[in-house]
């Protein structure tokens, strides 16, 4: 009789529970360990690509998330008092990628994977941490409050501040300040009518995109010194874009303190050695934290989980398919951010003006920042859907 092969997932974020269902689909028997006391992340949308997406095909979740979630494109990007710089379109998008971007809450993705796995799956309020890594030889072993586990393959999904990573690559520097904070909201807006727009000033951004469910998701970021909070983040938000175009006043009148979230952003700015180590795979934040510019995070992350799945007996295959992709996202990402949040008045303006110009020319720019990116396939089927075809 064949022994069945035993993942242990450190993490129950979107990219743990995305690598747990295919690991799961593979025929492992798979153990999550979340050290949070349940699954639900806090209040805030994620945007998924064309890639995401199709790599969700390959655990059959896919079509779900396209029908829940609220197609992007329809827009632009705007200066604070109006105008647009740039305007695009979701048909568009889905035509140039071969599928939409779309926008949803975490917490559905989040019920949906786990809704993938058998019941006991999933232990939350479980601290783990790697034991050893293991070998060709031996397996890799994860203590827990409950004991230890011995694990033909360990994933590490536990996140910016992984510890995992720190034993596995105790010399690399870690994740290092961006430079700039972020805010999120997602709240209902009543009455607000608006085409889902990102906004650039001299040091700050500020985007807004309706839900499917009729709420609104909103962010912001600035340029500010690493650590910084305020009393009220809401009044801290009218501050910075109260004068700004509609909506976002309006948003910002329909929240309340408690629903704006704040977070300085951090990003690995040094790669990585390897996303492997013995039996045991880092892969998201983990593995390749960048800024949220392009909003490819949790977008690689998924990439990750299905690669990995496909690679779970071969860890350096993982390593050679996986980092160089990040990087080269990770390293665009922090470009954008350079872009979008430059802070000297002359070159803000020579940036807009030359934002307007060449969307004149060249309507699909923002679109061409995405090939080599949305246009990504997962390395098994199925990954076509019928829903993502135009026509």
């Amino acid at each position: 009789m064949t022994r069945t092969e035993r993942a242990v997932v450190i993490g129950g974020g979107i990219g743990g529970l995305t690598a747990a269902a295919a690991l799961h689909r593979r025929g492992l028997h798979v153990t999550v360990l979340e050290r949070a006391p349940s699954l639900q992340p806090v209040g805030a949308g994620i945007s998924l690509s064309p890639n995401a997406l199709r790599a969700l095909d390959v655990i059959g979740l896919g079509d779900p998330i396209r029908d829940l979630a609220a197609w992007q494109g329809d827009g632009g990007v705007r200066t604070p008092g109006g105008r647009w710089l740039s305007r695009s379109s979701a048909r568009a998008a889905a035509e140039r990628f071969g599928g939409p971007l779309v926008l949803l809450h975490r917490a559905t993705l989040i019920d949906h994977l786990a809704a993938q796995l058998p019941p006991d799956t999933v232990r939350t309020a479980a601290d783990a941490r790697l034991v050893d890594p293991g070998d060709e030889n031996w397996p890799a072993r994860v203590r827990t409050p409950d004991g230890e586990l011995a694990a033909d393959l360990v994933v590490a999904a536990d996140g910016l501040r992984s510890a995992v990573r720190g034993t596995l690559f105790p010399r690399h520097p870690g994740p290092v300040y961006s430079g700039f904070t972020t805010w999120r909201l997602l709240i209902p807006v009543p009455g607000v009518d608006f085409a889902s727009h990102e906004t650039w000033g001299r040091g700050r951004i500020w985007g807004t995109h309706p839900l499917k469910d009729g709420r609104v998701y909103a962010y912001a970021a600035a340029v500010t010194p690493a650590g910084g909070h305020a009393a009220d983040e809401r009044a801290e938000l009218l501050h910075r874009y109260g004068d700004w175009h509609d909506p976002i006043p309006a948003v910002l009148a329909a929240a309340r303190p408690e629903d704006v979230l704040r977070h300085d952003v951090h990003h690995i700015a040094e790669p990585l050695p390897a996303f492997h180590r013995g039996r045991v795979a880092l892969l998201g934040d983990a593995a390749h934290a960048m800024p949220p510019t392009l909003g490819q995070g949790g977008n690689q992350a998924v990439e990750d989980a299905i690669v990995l799945a496909h690679h779970h007996d071969d860890l350096g295959a993982y390593t050679a398919a996986r980092l160089p992709r990040t990087t080269a996202v990770a390293r665009q990402a922090v470009r954008i951010a350079r872009l979008n949040l430059m802070t000297g008045r002359v070159g803000t303006a020579v940036r807009d003006t030359a934002i307007a110009g060449l969307s004149k020319v060249r309507p699909a720019l923002f679109l061409r920042g995405f090939d080599g990116i949305a246009d990504w396939r997962p390395p098994q089927p199925p990954y076509a859907s019928e829903h993502t075809q135009v026509g």
